[in-house]
């Protein structure tokens, strides 16, 4: 049993980065579910609206009509073998989908879009992952990202999150923490992130890493190898394999990505010499 659990990426929507329009029927969400599972993952986290930059809020129907009938049929299918997540930051989102067997609530900006998800995650006793924009998605790579202090501000967010969900009724014990790789930073905040990892567990609460394929691994790639163009997503495995290594080694004990399988294997390895 791996110490390092995995979260495996199911993007129901018609344009996110990597996988988008892969899986938007419930039939192919369910059997890219199921596979994920076969390849080792804890927790299978649903999306229905795309947060990639650059990318415009879905209405609260359309995000229902993608995730709802795709939590419903793996819970039905696979019973209460593994957690279903939900990647969301809508409370009316959330609530459906923890009626229908959903555990988790994966909140991009904890409840800072949408307050009544505390209340909900409060009622159905659910997990909530906070993790951390600055912006929104639409805007947040738009312009130049500054920050005083990437690792202060970080925690200062998951700080003042915890401390208004735990005024709505959320219990400590609930909360994971993500900063966020992506959301709102430049390349330098990301891995600075990275670097600092370990700082995030002053807060004494899971930390998870979602470094999968995104853009700034491929900046890296195509720096260091000296390469005309930025690999495309699926050519940027290993390099988030580095990431997901540092962190790890500094405290994470959640992985989200998109490459169950190939990060099973690289954490069978790692958590040995852990």
């Amino acid at each position: 049993m791996l110490k390092t659990k995995i979260m495996g990426i199911l993007n129901v929507t018609p344009d996110s980065f990597s996988d988008g329009g892969l899986y938007i029927t419930p039939q192919k969400s369910l059997k890219r579910a199921e596979e994920m599972i076969k390849e080792g993952a804890d927790v299978i986290d649903v999306g229905g609206e795309s947060t990639r930059p650059g990318s415009e809020p879905v209405s609260l129907a359309e995000e229902l009509n993608r995730v709802l009938p795709t939590v419903q049929i793996i819970r039905k299918k696979i019973g209460d073998k593994i957690p279903i997540s939900v990647d969301t930051y809508k409370s009316k989102v959330a609530e459906e989908c923890l009626r229908e067997g959903a555990n988790v609530i994966n909140s991009l900006g904890g409840f800072s879009f949408d307050k009544n998800l505390a209340d909900v995650a409060a009622k159905y006793r659910a997990s909530v992952v906070l993790y951390h924009i600055k912006g929104k998605p639409n805007t947040m790579q738009a312009k130049e990202i500054i920050y005083d202090d990437v690792i202060q501000e970080i925690k200062n967010f998951f700080k003042e999150q915890i401390d208004f969900g735990i005024k709505r009724g959320v219990k400590m014990h609930q909360f994971i923490l993500d900063p966020g790789i992506g959301f709102g930073k430049n390349l330098e905040h990301n891995l600075e992130i990275i670097k600092c990892f370990d700082e995030f567990k002053e807060l004494d609460l899971p930390l998870m890493i979602g470094v999968s394929r995104k853009s700034h691994l491929g900046t890296i790639l195509k720096e260091e190898l000296g390469l005309k163009e930025v690999p495309p997503p699926d050519q940027r495995i290993e390099a988030g394999l580095a990431e997901v290594a540092l962190a790890a080694l500094k405290g994470a004990s959640i992985v989200r990505t998109h490459d169950v399988f190939e990060t099973k294997k690289f954490l069978s390895v790692l958590d040995r010499l852990i």
